[in-house]
């Protein structure tokens, strides 16, 4: 029978973990509690209690509490992963539940960040209504709110919470379906609402062409995501016309909501698949309300893209940076590049008459780009905003003619 394993720490939630377990098994599935506690819970007929967990992740009870408490998270969900991968290698896993507080859901996405697209993966979570992208980064572990605090004891409010997670993740183990890529032609796309009347004609065009078209938004982990599949060789080739998480993650220092949770414009380059690439949105930063405006952004040009998300016009010298770390990588690309260079402005908002419309910081950007970048990377300058139909025309047609050459 396969498994759908319950991480817990028993120590502090023993009640709970063994209702979850207890209603996964009515859905047919096996639910072997995995004990993730930083101290020994005492559980030893467990079928992986504390000091299996421990011993998976290569450390000792000893070694353990001699750890700092950040570390002991991190090692306890390492050997928790490592047990969720040896059941996936014998064939036996079909998917993974965990309870937790801020330590619990720590321990659990780490475990569980590792296991490949499409494995069922649900943690229900007291954190799960703030800020979750450190735990989950650019998986598609599903998070839900636990209402109501575990306290090592179930109640009407628990058991509701528990009753319906349990469904979802059985649900998904017995309906759901993995990652197994077939033959063809995916091309991987990066997208933003600024870059939005570019994306949709490069689809279309694309498509055409009898390409699958997978769009990133590029939000931070969108674009993380992309990179992660793009070296699990999904994809034939990438046209990276949104790369405003490359300004974010050099020049932002943080601040800006969309800094990517890994370096961009690095994938394909090592896996020698063909990218077109343009500076789409690269001259401005992402923050959250207004208010969220860090006091240096201030006073510039700005556009309220809506409450949650204000886009700040990027200095001279923060887009001349982002544009010699993007020569950089390109020019260490194994695989051919084209590099597309609108002359319009790179953005809806950044053409004549936007609120971010700034046409010689954006010439600078242009001229940095030139003189970087080796002769091997195609250069087109085109007379256009990267969101005419000319300019996502001419995108849409360096990728088929690499494709159709490969």
């Amino acid at each position: 029978m396969k498994k759908i394993p319950v991480i817990a720490t028993v120590n502090t939630k023993e009640a709970e973990a063994e209702y979850l377990s207890g209603r996964i098994k009515l859905g047919g599935y096996e639910a072997p509690i995995i004990d993730v506690s930083t101290l020994d819970s005492g559980r030893l007929d467990l079928p992986y209690p504390y000091a299996a967990v421990h011993a998976a992740a290569g450390v000792t009870a000893e070694e353990l509490r001699d750890l700092r408490r950040d570390e002991m998270v991190c090692a306890m969900g390492r050997g928790a992963g490592r047990i969720l991968r040896d059941l996936r290698a014998k064939g036996e896993l079909a998917g993974a539940i965990a309870i937790g507080g801020n330590q619990g859901t720590a321990i659990a996405a780490i475990a569980m960040r590792d296991l490949s697209l499409g494995t069922p993966r649900l943690i229900i979570s007291t954190v799960a209504s703030g800020n979750i992208r450190p735990y989950i980064e650019a998986t598609d572990i599903l998070m839900m709110f636990s209402v109501a605090d575990f306290i090592n004891n179930t109640n009407i409010v628990s058991r509701l919470i528990m009753k319906n997670a349990a469904a979802a993740v059985v649900g998904m183990a017995a309906g759901g379906a993995l990652l197994e890529p077939v033959s063809g032609l995916r091309v991987a796309l990066t997208a933003f609402g600024n870059t939005a009347g570019a994306i949709e004609t490069v689809r279309r065009e694309l498509e055409a062409g009898g390409c699958e078209v997978v769009g990133f938004h590029a939000s931070g982990a969108g674009g993380a995501a992309m990179e992660s599949l793009i070296e699990q060789g999904l994809f034939s080739g990438v046209v990276d016309l949104t790369t405003h998480e490359l300004l974010a993650e050099v020049c932002g220092e943080g601040a800006d909501i969309y800094t990517p949770l890994r370096p961009r414009l690095t994938a394909a380059g090592a896996r020698g698949i063909p990218q077109v690439v343009a500076p789409g949105a690269l001259e401005y930063f992402c923050f959250g309300a207004e208010s969220a405006i860090p006091a240096a952004y201030r006073g510039r040009k700005t556009h309220h893209h809506n409450p949650y998300n204000t886009n700040v016009r990027a200095s001279l010298a923060e887009v001349e940076t982002a544009a010699g770390v993007m020569a950089e990588r390109l020019n260490a690309a194994r695989g051919p590049v084209s590099l597309l260079l609108p002359k319009q402005g790179f953005s809806a908002n950044g053409r004549e008459g936007g609120l971010l419309y700034e046409p010689e910081t954006d010439r600078r950007l242009r001229e940095i780009l030139r003189k970087n970048m080796d002769q091997k990377i195609r250069i087109m300058e085109i007379d256009a905003n990267i969101n005419d139909e000319a300019f996502a025309k001419a995108a849409a047609a360096e990728m088929l003619g690499y494709i159709n050459r490969r």
